[in-house]
C-alpha cells in the first residue's frame, strides 16, 4: 500500500499501518513500483512507463484497529457484526428491486445465468455453502461451491453464462486468485466478495461486492464471514429477481426479514451466559462432533473450524444423516456434539440424531429456537437464539457458535486473536 497524504507519503504492508497518516491510498499492481518523496510519489509500470493509479480513499472508523474496552480483537468484532449486517445491507433496495449496480451486469446478461460457481476458501467455503442453498432455492440455477484450490486444478464447465462468485476476506487469496483468471479465460463473468477496497480480487473481478466489515485484526474470521453471508444473500435474492422466481412482495418480505437479523445478534450478544456453560462443560475434551441439517448442515462446518482454529481442539462437521455411516463411532460417555437444532423443515430428523447420540454416552450441546421447550429433554446445554425464517438460520446460529470456540479457547489459555501457525492472508499456494 503506497498512502498519499498533505504531509508526505507512506508505504506499508496494509492500510491499517498508516491510516492516522492518511486516507488516501494505492494499491501497487503487480510489477509496478512506486517512487516516493515527502511531496509526491510517482508511480511506474514493469517497463518504466509513468503511470497514474486510481487513488482510492479509506472511510473506516478511526478507532477501528482499537480494542474500545474489549479484551480481545475477537470478541469486538464478534459484536461488530450487527453493524456490519446494516451497512451491507444499506441502500440495497429500490423500490421493491435489489439493487447491486457494482456486479456490473445487465438484466439481460443475470438473466441468462445458468451455472453459479462459488469458490472459496476456509471461512469463505462455508459462506458458499449457505449461499448455495439459497441460489438453487430462490433462483432455481444449479450452484456449485469448491475449494479455490481444487478448482483451478481440474477442467470446470464454464462458459459465457457461468457466473463465477470469488469470496475472500482478504481479497488476497493466492489459490482464489488463480481460480478467477482462470474462469475468466474461459469466458465466465467474475464477481467477487471480499472486505478490502482495492484488493487484487475485487481488481480482476468484473464486478466486486464489498462487505462492510471494515478492517478485521482477529486471525480467525467472525464478522467477515457474517458479511460474507449477508453479501451472497443479497446476490441470491438478485438472481432470483432477474429469473422472476422471487416476486417483489416476496423479495421486500425476504429483505426485511433479512434487516432483522442485526436486531437478533444483538439480542443473541446481550447474554452469553448459556454459551459459557456449555464451553465449561466441553472445554477438556480432546474432540467434539458438530452436526446439522439443511442448512445446519453448512453452519456446523464454520463452527468446527472456529473450534479447531482457536481453541486447538479436535472437530469435526458432519451433516447429521451421516452419523450412522462412520462418526457415531467417535461417540463414547462425555463425548461433546454440538447440534443445530433450530426449528425448521428437518428439526425432527436432528432429534432424532441427538437421541441416538445421548443414548451412546454424548454431551449434547443443542442450538435451538427460543421458545422450544421439548429439546431440553435430548440436551446437556441448550444455547437459545431467536426465531427466524431458515434461510437466515445461519447469521444467528453462527454467533453463539464463534462465542461458544472463544470460551472454549479462552479457558484452554490460548489466544484468540493470533492462533499458532494460521495467518490472516494466505498469499501463496
Amino acid at each position: 500500500m503506497v498512502g498519499v497524504g498533505q504531509l508526505g507519503s507512506y508505504v506499508a504492508s496494509d492500510i491499517i499501518a498508516m491510516i492516522d497518516a492518511t486516507r488516501d491510498v494505492v494499491v501497487l499492481a503487480d510489477g509496478q513500483v512506486a517512487v516516493l518523496r515527502p511531496e509526491e510519489v510517482e508511480f511506474f509500470d514493469a517497463a518504466g512507463n509513468p503511470v497514474q493509479p486510481a487513488i482510492t480513499h479509506i472511510d473506516w472508523d478511526v478507532d477501528t484497529a482499537e480494542k474500545g474496552g474489549y479484551p480481545d480483537f475477537m470478541l469486538k468484532e464478534i459484536h461488530e457484526q450487527p453493524r456490519v449486517i446494516r451497512d451491507t445491507l444499506a441502500g440495497r433496495l429500490e423500490g421493491g428491486s435489489i439493487s447491486i449496480d457494482e456486479l456490473d451486469m445487465s438484466a439481460e446478461e443475470l438473466h441468462l445465468v445458468d451455472r453459479v460457481y462459488i469458490i472459496a476458501c476456509g471461512t469463505s467455503y462455508h459462506a458458499g455453502l449457505i449461499a448455495k442453498n439459497l441460489i438453487e432455492a430462490w433462483a432455481r440455477i444449479p450452484c456449485e461451491v469448491e475449494v479455490a484450490s481444487e478448482f483451478r486444478y481440474r477442467d470446470p464447465i464454464i462458459t459465457p453464462t457461468t457466473l463465477v462468485v470469488a469470496v475472500s476476506q482478504s481479497g488476497e487469496t493466492a489459490d482464489t486468485l488463480a481460480a478467477i483468471r482462470d474462469a475468466r479465460v474461459k469466458g465466465a463473468k467474475v464477481f467477487g466478495i471480499t472486505n478490502v477496497v482495492g484488493s487484487p480480487v475485487a481488481r480482476e473481478s468484473d464486478g466486486v461486492i464489498y462487505t462492510k466489515a471494515n478492517k478485521e485484526i482477529a486471525v480467525a474470521s467472525t464478522k467477515s464471514f457474517l458479511g460474507q453471508v449477508v453479501s451472497l444473500t443479497l446476490l441470491a435474492l438478485l438472481l432470483g429477481q432477474s429469473h422472476g422466481t422471487l416476486t417483489t412482495g416476496q423479495i421486500k418480505l425476504l429483505f426485511s426479514e433479512l434487516a432483522d437479523t442485526a436486531e437478533q445478534v444483538e439480542r443473541i450478544l446481550a447474554d452469553d451466559t448459556a454459551i459459557r456453560k456449555a464451553a465449561h462443560a466441553c472445554v477438556n475434551a480432546t474432540s467434539a462432533l458438530f452436526i446439522g441439517r439443511g442448512m445446519g448442515s453448512a453452519i456446523s462446518y464454520e463452527g468446527a473450524l472456529k473450534l479447531k482454529e482457536i481453541s486447538y481442539l479436535h472437530a469435526e462437521a458432519y451433516a447429521a444423516g451421516e452419523m450412522k455411516h462412520g462418526p457415531i463411532a467417535l461417540i463414547d460417555e462425555g463425548f461433546p456434539v454440538i447440534a443445530i437444532a433450530t426449528r425448521g423443515p428437518v428439526y425432527d430428523k436432528v432429534v432424532s440424531n441427538l437421541q441416538e447420540s445421548r443414548a451412546r454416552g454424548a454431551l449434547i450441546v443443542a442450538i435451538a429456537t427460543e421458545g422450544d421447550e421439548e429439546i431440553k429433554r435430548h440436551a446437556d446445554h441448550v444455547i437459545y437464539i431467536p426465531k427466524v425464517r431458515d434461510a437466515f438460520s445461519p447469521i444467528t446460529a453462527s454467533v453463539p457458535l464463534q462465542m461458544f470456540a472463544r470460551c472454549i479457547a479462552l479457558e484452554r489459555g490460548c489466544d484468540v486473536d493470533q492462533p499458532r501457525n494460521l495467518a490472516k492472508s494466505v498469499t501463496v499456494e
